[in-house]
């Protein structure tokens, strides 16, 4: 398609809007210390008695929010995949081992699975989306192999599942995945699916958590996060925000050099400011990053968001709104109207991930 430079104005704030609005993500940088529960292994929810009707069902509230953190995660990661360091084929669906919960009986008829591995959730618009795959249908095969046949040692085992997610990570790898499943009908299906490029940081959901943050591969966000009250796109601001940590190499830096001299600020200022670009590329509004900042700040702007390691929040939704007036500058609109920033040339950090700014 050809392609034409925007006006400077393309992601102009509407009505003073973003001023009303804001926040920041809820924690920073994991460096590897997060403890995780593989998704579908809440702790809550193991504890929970399924069949209750007096309380809300602790699977499907946790699936409901895996499922939308999987579909905002892979709508970012695809569509900057272009511009990411060694981009990873993805069939653009997640499973979990129903045999890996405390009650698996319970849990294979609530979500009416015929087995142990059901779709948790499947990215709109992804390869499994469009061969039919639907969430809580049940893998069967993959490359003609039973799932049945890799072995489980039962309750709390996420082994399985993990093994299972790296075979069908390498298939498509390899050129194309074959998956055989029931659905809710019970009707098997096969296809064979072959991935889309998505950028390799992974979105994963995390039990009796309240916070968001990266540690190199994922991005890690609590079920209690408060970015799951807010809307789409201001909550993909945030996952944007750890994402970019990620995929500017942060945490290996930080890990290396250390936060000092304020190299710490300045991994928060570029994540922060390469939220836009990966927003915009996405399809969201860049303008949601300045009011996710403001939306979340002045509730939760005090301690250590206003330590010598971090702007106030006031200045970092400042620093945003500088910065999208850069994407809009240097975004490119295709004729079917998809917006395309191109953050690997045109974005400039103010920490150069290398040695030579690593001394004090």
């Amino acid at each position: 398609m050809a392609q034409q430079k925007r006006k400077p104005d393309i992601f102009q704030s509407s009505n003073g809007w973003s001023l009303n609005f804001g926040a920041r993500p809820g924690a920073t940088i994991a460096l590897g210390l997060l403890l995780f529960f593989l998704p579908g292994c809440s702790a809550a929810a193991n504890s929970a008695d399924l069949n209750s009707a007096d309380t809300a069902n602790p699977i499907a509230e946790f699936q409901a929010k895996e499922d939308r953190l999987f579909q905002i995660g892979y709508r970012l990661a695809t569509a900057n995949a272009e511009f990411c360091d060694d981009p990873v084929q993805s069939a653009g669906f997640l499973i979990h081992d129903a045999s890996a919960y405390s009650q698996p009986d319970a849990v294979r008829t609530l979500l009416g699975l015929s087995g142990d591995i059901g779709v948790q959730s499947v990215a709109i618009g992804s390869s499994a989306d469009r061969v039919g795959l639907r969430r809580n249908y049940t893998i069967t095969h993959i490359d003609g192999q039973s799932v049945d046949s890799v072995s489980s040692a039962g309750k709390s085992d996420w082994r399985r599942a993990a093994k299972l997610r790296i075979d069908i990570t390498q298939s498509l790898a390899d050129g194309s995945l074959s998956l055989g499943w029931k659905d809710l009908d019970g009707s098997a299906h096969f296809a064979t699916i072959k991935g889309i490029a998505r950028c390799s940081s992974e979105f994963e959901l995390i039990s009796r958590d309240s916070g968001a943050a990266a540690d190199g591969d994922r991005v890690l966000v609590g079920e209690n996060f408060a970015g799951f009250g807010y809307a789409e796109d201001e909550l993909a601001a945030a996952l944007a925000h750890e994402m970019a940590h990620n995929l500017l190499g942060h945490i290996t830096y930080l890990g290396e050099y250390g936060s000092g001299n304020g190299r710490g600020r300045d991994t928060e200022r570029d994540a922060d400011r390469l939220m836009p670009w990966l927003l915009a590329n996405a399809g969201y509004d860049p303008w949601a990053a300045s009011r996710m900042m403001r939306r979340w700040g002045p509730r939760h702007g005090g301690g250590f968001l206003r330590k010598r390691s971090h702007d106030g929040w006031d200045e970092r939704a400042d620093m945003i709104e500088n910065e999208i007036g850069v994407v809009s500058t240097a975004a490119v609109r295709s004729d079917d109207g998809k917006v395309t920033a191109n953050w690997r040339d045109d974005f400039i950090p103010l920490l150069a991930t290398d040695a030579s700014t690593a001394s004090d």
